[in-house]
C-alpha cells in the first residue's frame, strides 16, 4: 500500500514537474518571437528608409508604426503627437480652433459623430452620421483617423472643401471656414412660461455649475410655477466622464451612476450619487439621438434607469468604452481604451446605445389656421354669456400669432413634442397628489378605545 501511494505521489510530482517545464517553454518562446518580430520591425524600417520612393524620416516612420499599433485596436485608441495632444487638451477645455465636428472611422471613411453647435459646420448643415469621403478633392480611404484630423484643421480663416455622403441624398461638396471654436457647452431658457430647457453641447469642464446655476435661476425666477425641465443632448459627442457623472448626481438621490470595468476584475470602479436632487423631483424629460454618445449617453443611461428622466427621441450613437490618456516623452500622448462603462442596471451601451422612452423622428410640422371658418359657442347668435369670465374680450377674438422665437420652437418637432411630454407628466403628477389627498380625507379616522 505504501510503495503504491509513492507511485502516485512520484506521478502527480512528475506532472506538476512537465507543466512548469512547458509553461517556461512557452514563455521562452514568445520571447523569441517577440524578438523576431521587433528585428522584422527593424528590417522593415530600413529597407522603407532606403527603397520608398521619397525621402522619409525615422520620426514619421516611427510615430506612423506606433500610431497604427494603436488604431488597429478600435477606432478610439490612437498616439498622440504633441500638436494632437495640445489640441485635445483645448478640446477639453472648450476653445480649439478647426470645424466643429467630432469624427470617427468608419468603413475607411469619416464618420461625423456630431456637429457642435454654432460652429462652421453646423451652420453648414452637416448632420449626425453624415460621411466625409474627400478633404480638398483627396479620398480619405487609406488615411488614418489623426490624418484626417490634421487635414481638416488648419490656421484660422483658411477654407476646406469636403465631399459629404449621406443617406438617400447625392453626393454633395461643402466649403467649410475654419474658425477659431469656442465651446457655450451650456445654454439655457424658459420654454412656454413654465418649463427650464438646457441645452448641452459638450461635457467640458464645470458644466455641472452652469446647469446647477440654470436650474437655480429658473427656480428663482418662477418660484412655485416651474413645472418641469427639458434637457437636450442631441448631438453632443460627449467629452469629461467626471462631468457625465457629475451632472447625473444633480438630479439623483442615491444609488450608482456608471460603472466602468477593465479587463481586470478588481479595477472596477463605480460612481454612485450624493443626497440631493436640485430639481425637487421636478418631471424631467432628456432629448438624444444618433449623434448623442459617450458621456451623453452616460446620463440618459443614468436617469433612465432610476426612471428620473423619460427619453425622447431616436437610438444614441453606441460608445461604451472608456479612453484613457497616458503622456509620454516629448510632450506626446497615447489615447487607449482602457475599460467599458455599464449603467446601473448593468447595462453595456457599447455598439448598441440608449433606445428612448419615447421614440420620436425628426419630422416637420404644418400648422394650418382655420380660425377664418370655424366656429364656437360664443360665435352663435344668442349665446349665454359666461358669468364668471366677464366680458373682457368686447366680442373680439383672441390674438393667436406667435412670436418668431415660439414660431422657431415649432419647427423642432423633436422639442416641441419634449415640452408636451413634461407638461402632461407634471399634470398628471399634480392630479396624482390631489387624488391621493382626497383619498386621505375621505377615509375615516378609528375611534381610540
Amino acid at each position: 500500500m505504501l510503495k503504491k501511494s509513492i507511485i502516485i505521489y512520484t506521478l502527480i510530482i512528475g506532472l506538476i514537474s512537465s507543466c512548469a517545464i512547458a509553461k517556461e517553454q512557452k514563455k521562452q518562446e514568445e520571447d523569441v518571437n517577440t524578438y523576431e518580430l521587433l528585428n522584422i520591425f527593424g528590417e522593415v524600417m530600413e529597407r522603407t528608409k532606403v527603397s520608398y520612393v521619397e525621402d522619409i524620416s525615422d520620426k514619421q516612420l516611427i510615430e506612423s508604426a506606433i500610431n497604427g499599433m494603436l488604431t488597429s485596436l478600435d477606432p478610439h485608441s490612437s498616439y498622440l503627437n504633441a500638436e494632437d495632444f495640445k489640441y485635445m487638451n483645448e478640446q477639453t477645455s472648450g476653445k480649439f480652433g478647426g470645424l466643429g465636428i467630432e469624427i470617427t472611422m468608419e468603413n475607411s471613411v469619416v464618420k461625423i459623430i456630431s456637429p457642435i453647435d454654432d460652429t462652421p459646420a453646423a451652420k453648414a448643415g452637416l448632420k449626425a452620421g453624415d460621411y466625409i469621403t474627400d478633404i480638398d478633392g483627396e479620398t480619405v480611404v487609406g488615411q488614418t483617423l489623426n490624418e484626417a484630423v490634421s487635414k481638416l484643421r488648419g490656421k484660422v480663416g483658411t477654407k476646406v472643401k469636403v465631399t459629404i455622403r449621406r443617406a438617400n441624398t447625392k453626393p454633395f461638396t461643402v466649403t467649410l471656414k475654419r474658425e477659431e471654436i469656442k465651446i457655450q457647452s451650456v445654454k439655457h431658457e424658459i420654454k412656454n412660461d413654465d418649463v427650464l430647457y438646457i441645452r448641452i453641447s459638450a461635457f467640458n469642464e464645470d458644466i455641472d455649475e452652469s446647469i446647477k446655476k440654470a436650474v437655480q435661476e429658473a427656480q428663482k425666477k418662477l418660484k412655485n410655477k416651474l413645472t418641469g425641465i427639458v434637457i437636450d443632448v442631441r448631438n453632443n459627442p460627449g467629452g469629461l466622464l467626471d462631468q457625465a457623472v457629475k451632472v447625473s448626481d444633480l438630479f439623483l438621490e442615491q444609488g450608482e451612476i456608471v460603472s466602468t470595468r477593465s479587463r481586470n476584475e478588481e479595477d472596477t470602479v463605480k460612481f454612485s450619487a450624493t443626497p440631493g436632487d436640485i430639481a425637487d423631483n421636478l418631471p424631467i424629460v432628456l432629448m438624444i439621438n444618433e449623434g448623442s454618445a459617450s458621456a451623453a449617453e452616460i446620463l440618459a443611461g443614468a436617469l433612465q434607469d432610476h426612471h428620473r428622466a423619460v427619453v425622447l427621441g431616436e437610438k444614441s450613437f453606441g460608445k461604451g468604452s472608456v479612453q484613457t490618456v497616458i503622456p509620454l516623452r516629448n510632450n506626446a500622448a497615447m489615447r487607449i481604451t482602457t475599460a467599458r462603462y455599464y449603467t446601473p442596471s448593468g447595462r453595456s451601451i457599447q455598439a448598441k446605445g440608449i433606445e428612448p422612452d419615447v421614440v420620436v423622428k425628426l419630422a416637420k410640422i404644418e400648422e394650418i389656421d382655420n380660425s377664418d371658418w370655424t366656429i364656437s359657442e360664443a360665435d352663435l347668435k344668442g349665446a349665454l354669456k359666461n358669468e364668471q369670465a366677464g366680458d373682457k374680450s368686447n366680442g373680439k377674438k383672441a390674438d393667436n400669432k406667435k412670436s418668431d422665437k415660439e414660431k422657431d420652437d415649432t419647427k423642432d418637432y423633436q422639442l416641441v413634442r419634449a415640452l408636451d411630454l413634461v407638461k402632461a407628466l407634471y399634470l398628471y403628477g399634480q392630479n396624482d397628489n390631489k387624488h391621493f389627498v382626497k383619498q386621505e380625507e375621505e377615509t375615516p379616522k378609528k375611534s381610540e378605545k
